[in-house]
């Protein structure tokens, strides 16, 4: 089905980066923006399923899916073909002043897909801080009210609003003050208190008896913004009780729930949406990154009841573009003829192995995650940027989360074969980081 899958992988056959490499990193740092965060000096020219090929023709596992976005894979056959037929027909037209039948298509799609029983609507953006920002903008709408409860460690986005939500790191927010105001930011539970059977979720009694009580009066809060499973917090689920228990808040005082599942959407954790799996209804669920397999999409699907705001309040130029919504189209249609249980098994095969791998060294440290969407612990920010690079060399690509964790988020069309390699390489680099640092 894809193009490198009969070559070995990892091949890599110069220095990294290689000589063309080398010319065209020289050229970014003249003429590109230095905010942009690279980690390693990975030049990309081809991609195809789970294979990264670099300007020198070196070959990767990839296992980012260009940060959670490639789903499908690099450059799947079928979406492809979709993105050439819609090109030859219409590219844009903008659904904000006209009307299409892609986008028509997958807003009835993403609405039916979307958890709980009422009726949805959808709103199309480009990314997944529109998206946010589009949630933000609605949730005040509709509530009239302006307060807002984010969580610490949560990541919505770099734009005013989203940025103003999100509490990862001080880096995102440094030097760009003032902020979107009536933000209040709480601790992001990782696991149930043990009271919480009995007493009711710490969470909610901590909103209640501790924010609400003394800050932010619950009449004026318009949301509370949450990700089933923080991304650039480090891969922490929220505990399965908090769900219940902060639908049952929302429903008392009013609030809307708004679910990010930007990151941790379209398969990721081997179902659609990962709050399906937590029995509750949202009213706004924000999805982006790999709705279209690599094109930029973003959409907020809201309780249609809730998506009240009249034409003109928000729009967007290029979201849902007819392009990129076929490009959803099929991508929903693989994950969910292949890939959502194929997400399943890979992930528990890599859960598993990690385990395996931190049982026999100290060096990697709870193991935990959903379908495709793992992560593992190191002793410090600075180790695990060293088990990066070296896994870099080696030919495996990955990424940092949280303040020291490595995240595994391959495209889901991953195989056992692959996992295997993966898991290889890395017990390789700690193996030998081991001995370096006995």
């Amino acid at each position: 089905m894809f193009r490198f899958d009969h070559l070995a992988v990892p091949s890599i056959h110069t220095a990294l980066p290689g000589p063309i490499a080398t010319g065209l990193l020289a050229r970014d740092a003249v003429f590109v923006s230095g905010s942009y965060t690279r980690v390693y000096p990975l030049v990309v020219a081809e991609g195809s399923g789970a294979v990264i090929v670099d300007v020198d023709g070196n070959r990767f596992l990839d296992f980012t899916a260009g940060i959670a976005v490639a789903n499908t894979g690099h450059c799947h056959p079928a979406v492809v073909a979709a993105i050439q037929d819609q090109a030859a027909t219409l590219i844009h037209m903008s659904g904000t002043d006209f009307y299409y039948r892609p986008q028509i298509e997958l807003a009835e799609r993403l609405a039916a897909l979307a958890p709980g029983p009422s009726p949805k609507k959808v709103f199309f953006c480009n990314s997944g801080a529109e998206a946010v920002e589009a949630a933000l903008k609605l949730a005040r709408w509709h509530t009239h009210r302006t307060r807002v409860i984010a969580f610490l460690g949560a990541f919505h986005g770099r734009t005013y609003g989203a940025m103003s939500l999100s509490g990862s790191k001080v880096t995102h927010r440094r030097g760009f003050s003032p902020l979107v105001p009536d933000v209040h930011h709480v601790p992001f539970p990782r696991e149930c208190n043990p009271t919480c059977a009995t007493a009711g979720c710490q969470l909610v009694r901590d909103l209640e008896e501790d924010l609400f009580h003394r800050t932010a009066p619950p009449d004026e809060i318009a949301a509370i913004f949450v990700e089933p499973i923080q991304g650039e917090g480090g891969y922490h689920a929220l505990p399965s009780g908090c769900w219940p228990a902060l639908r049952a808040l929302c429903d008392k005082y009013g609030i809307l729930l708004v679910v990010d599942e930007i990151q941790s959407g379209m398969g990721r954790t081997g179902t659609i949406f990962a709050v399906e799996t937590a029995g509750i209804e949202p009213d706004i669920i924000c999805t982006a990154k790999g709705i279209a397999s690599g094109l930029p999409l973003g959409a907020i699907i809201a309780k249609a009841d809730v998506m009240d705001w009249p034409p003109g309040s928000h729009a967007s130029t290029f979201g849902g573009n007819p392009v990129a919504c076929r490009a959803a189209l099929v991508t929903l249609d693989l994950l969910e003829s292949d890939y959502l249980v194929n997400a399943r098994e890979r992930g528990a095969e890599l859960l598993s192995g990690l385990r395996e791998l931190a049982a026999r060294f100290p060096m990697l440290t709870l193991p935990r995650g959903r379908g495709l969407m793992i992560a593992v612990d190191t002793p410090s920010s600075a180790v695990r940027e060293v088990i990066i690079d070296h896994c870099f060399r080696a030919g495996l690509l990955l990424l940092g989360c949280g303040e020291t964790a490595i995240r595994f988020c391959p495209p889901l069309c991953i195989t056992s074969g692959q996992v295997a390699t993966a898991l290889q390489i890395l017990s390789t680099v700690v193996r030998e980081l081991a001995k370096t640092c006995s």
